[in-house]
């Protein structure tokens, strides 16, 4: 029967643990204060409720309504440059009535042909 290795591998570890920790990079990543900013960072950056993941999706969803924002306002004013265009004009206004309401004067008839 061999003898058990557990004693000499509990030696050789303990020798790397001792030399792993005379490293300076070693020592400084062990730092409870360190470890502690790290442990602050991660949840800060990743699992808060106000975290910098969940700010960009907020900040690129104000992007999108200011374009919206935009977008709406040139299309308001467009609109308001038709209606002064068709309020100052009867001609346009009627023009406008007959093509997009198809109204007509009482005495006409009005026949519509479909282009296909």
């Amino acid at each position: 029967m061999q003898p058990l290795r557990y004693p000499l591998l509990l030696q050789e570890m303990k020798k790397a643990l001792q030399k792993l920790r005379e490293k300076r990079w070693f020592t400084i990543a062990t730092n409870k204060y360190v470890m502690a900013m790290v442990g602050f960072s991660i949840w800060m950056l990743f699992l808060d409720v106000n975290s910098y993941l969940i700010h960009r999706q907020l900040n690129a969803e104000i992007e999108q309504l200011k374009e919206d924002i935009n977008y709406y306002q040139s299309e308001i004013e467009k609109d308001e440059r038709k209606l002064e265009e068709l309020t100052s004009d009867p001609e346009k206004l009627e023009k406008f009535a007959r093509e997009q309401f198809r109204m007509s004067k009482p005495e006409e008839i009005i026949y519509l042909i479909e282009e296909s």
